[in-house]
């Protein structure tokens, strides 16, 4: 589209708009002989003309141009008509009616009607059924109700030969299939429906309002020419043609649509029945009655619907209420009901195994790949874990990285079982293992009750997975052994700093795994100085730059070693970052703030606060005021203001070694 044709219908969009404010001027101002002429031929079909102009622009460029196209041809159908009459019957005594112009008139609206519906599908994509029932029901309780008014003023005041009569029902008739195509489009864009077809609407119902007074008029032999009446038509055809140029920007999508369940329904039944009340003392049109039947007919068949989406959300609620959403295995709650009804039915010669595990080594695999990632392999587990043994077999995911099973096992090698099920909670790869953990309790032999089995099997499990972490830790102390034996002078700053960083890490909060994750890796978090060679690392006075270059490798050394063990994997991204600054101007990596991991600010803080109460080969000890004072100068530069409030109470509440 170029750029000049903005511009063209933004200027006759405004001598349309001028148009007819002088036309209504005009209608309600006295005769005034040319100037009348003027404006009731010139500014009438001028106005008309430019609504031809406009919408037939619009059909050529822009989205949806199929449906402007018939809305096109509608409007240009109607100003042949007007064109027509001008130049054939406008000078006659006793003009023929119907006429040619009146079949002009009335192809106004078939193509109206699909340029309407076309517009209508593209701006409710997506709705569902139950909205698509309520906008047809009021669609029809609209016109059931405009055609009891429309058609039977017409009916009341027609009188002539058949062709007349029909003529004249066609005009209102076709108003109201145009108003209720408009109610319904209304209902399903939960009567948001944006600028356009405000617009539309407004042509509609003006052009609507125009035909019926028009053909009432006409009926009683009360029509007068040059009234505001006349004004309505070219009126409507310029706002339908204009709100085409609305109707260019993308579609949002319809939100809340929904949400007045009860609201549609009430109308269309209220309409309806009133329309079918009042028929008892005034008879309507067999139309409108009709139109009043199938929209009661709608509004059942919508709260029909209504039932049976609410039976279905509230099958769907009930599952989801007991089902594991990640896995899709029970949740707890199903568990709970499920071992309350066990507990019952289990015998001595019946009896049932429940078994709780615990997944080893998963926290690292989440901590290296991401959540997303394990998310997926709780997925890919709790499939697995599903298909261990019969259909018998009971499956539940308690929550975080616990899985449960529930099993009848008479006749069943429960070893087998439960080594079949722990090799299905088990998958490696390329940097990563994971395992798990498990406690097993008999009903009713070990335990009678849902409460007492599940406090036993935890206490097993947990036994268990403490065994396991014991043998763990064996990696982390053999490189722990091998800096000292290097390095015997750091024995007591090691001891010092993982002692201090352990209570300033309880201090802030910290617990469980995470509190023993920052005491071995303030163990560790000089194993790098295994790299740096004696003549630097015991050098007594200041280090050159290039010296103190290699230093500063030594926390990336660090990572490499510890990285070799997939369990240490996340204390060598730890000690990597214990020489980060909270300002940024740290290394290796110069983060900033919060972005350092939280261990690794508590150990910076506490090996500089230890480095500073010993003494050195090249400087004498501090007081731990003396130090605590210079880290809270520090603070929000160096260090975390945080870590270093929690250091400040430690070390006043607990005296440090000398």
């Amino acid at each position: 589209m170029t750029r000049s044709l903005p511009r063209a219908v933004a200027a006759l969009q405004i001598v349309g708009a001028l148009a007819i404010v002088g036309l209504a001027l005009h209608l309600v101002l006295p005769d005034s002989g040319n100037v009348s002429w003027f404006f009731d031929h010139v500014v009438y079909y001028g106005i008309e003309l430019i609504a031809v102009a406009l919408v037939v622009g619009r059909a050529l460029t822009g989205r949806n141009r199929l449906a402007w196209a018939a809305i096109a041809v509608a409007i240009s159908s109607y100003v042949a008509g007007e064109l027509l009459w001008l130049g054939l019957y406008s000078g006659m005594e006793s003009p023929p009616y119907p006429s040619w112009a009146d079949l002009l008139y009335l192809g106004f609206f078939p193509p109206v009607y699909v340029g309407i519906a076309l517009l209508f599908r593209a701006r409710v994509r997506g709705v569902g059924a139950g909205l698509w029932i309520d906008g047809a029901a009021l669609a029809l309780a609209a016109g059931a109700l405009a055609s009891a008014v429309l058609v039977d003023a017409v009916l009341d005041t027609t009188e002539g030969a058949l062709s007349t009569v029909v003529t004249n029902l066609a005009y209102p008739l076709g108003d109201v299939f145009l108003l209720a195509l408009i109610v319904g489009a209304f209902s399903l864009t939960a009567w948001r429906p944006g600028r356009a077809w405000l617009l539309v609407a407004a042509a509609l119902g003006v052009f609507a309002l125009g035909d019926s007074v028009y053909l009432f008029q006409t009926a009683r032999g009360a029509y007068v020419e040059s009234t505001l009446l006349d004004l309505t038509w070219p009126l409507a055809l310029f706002l339908l043609a204009a709100a085409g140029w609305y109707d260019r920007r993308a579609l949002r999508p319809i939100e809340g649509a929904g949400r007045a369940l009860l609201a549609a329904p009430a109308i269309c039944s209220a309409v309806a029945v009133g329309v079918l009340a009042l028929d008892h003392f005034h008879h309507f049109n067999l139309f409108a009655v009709l139109l009043g039947i199938v929209a009661l007919a709608g509004v059942v068949a919508r709260l029909g619907l209504t039932f049976r989406e609410n039976r279905n959300l509230l099958t769907v609620a009930l599952h989801d209420s007991v089902t594991d959403p990640v896995t899709n295995l029970g949740n707890r709650r199903r568990l709970v009901a499920d071992l309350e009804r066990v507990a019952e039915e289990a015998t001595l010669e019946q009896p049932w195994v429940l078994v709780i595990f615990d997944l080893d080594g998963f926290k690292g695999y989440n901590d290296a790949f991401g959540h997303p990632a394990g998310d997926q392999l709780l997925a890919r587990l709790g499939a697995k874990l599903s298909q261990v043994g019969d259909d018998d077999v009971r499956g539940y995911r308690l929550g975080g990285d616990e899985f449960c099973l529930l099993r009848a096992v008479s006749g069943v090698d429960v070893e087998t079982f439960l080594n079949e099920a722990a090799m299905a909670l088990t998958e490696h790869g390329v940097g990563f293992e994971v395992g798990c953990s498990f406690g097993a309790v008999h009903l009713p032999e070990e335990a009678s009750d849902p409460v007492g089995a599940l406090r036993l099997a935890d206490e097993r499990l947990y036994a268990q997975k403490h065994a396991k972490s014991s043998r763990r830790d064996r990696p982390h102390e053999l490189l722990l052994q091998v800096l000292l034996e290097r390095e015997p002078g750091l024995h007591v700053h090691t001891v010092g700093v993982a002692t201090l960083a352990r209570e300033v890490g309880l201090a802030i909060g910290l617990e469980g795994h995470d509190l023993d994750e920052l005491h071995r890796a303030a163990q560790l978090h000089d194993i790098g100085k295994l790299a740096i060679p004696d003549a630097i690392l015991h050098k007594p006075g200041s280090l050159d730059p290039d010296e103190w270059s290699f230093v500063r490798r030594h926390t990336l050394v660090g990572e490499r070693i510890l990285a070799v063990s997939p369990l240490l994997r996340r204390i060598g991204e730890i000690v990597r970052s214990t020489h980060e600054r909270w300002d940024g101007a740290g290394y290796p990596d110069g983060l900033e703030g919060e972005a350092i991991p939280l261990a690794a600010r508590i150990i910076c803080a506490c090996d500089a606060f230890d480095a500073m109460t010993r003494d050195r080969p090249y400087k004498a000890a501090m007081s731990s005021e003396s130090a605590l004072a210079e880290l809270s100068r520090c603070a929000g530069s160096q260090f975390d203001k945080l870590v270093v409030t929690a250091l400040a109470r430690c070390v006043t509440a607990v005296p440090q070694p000398a």
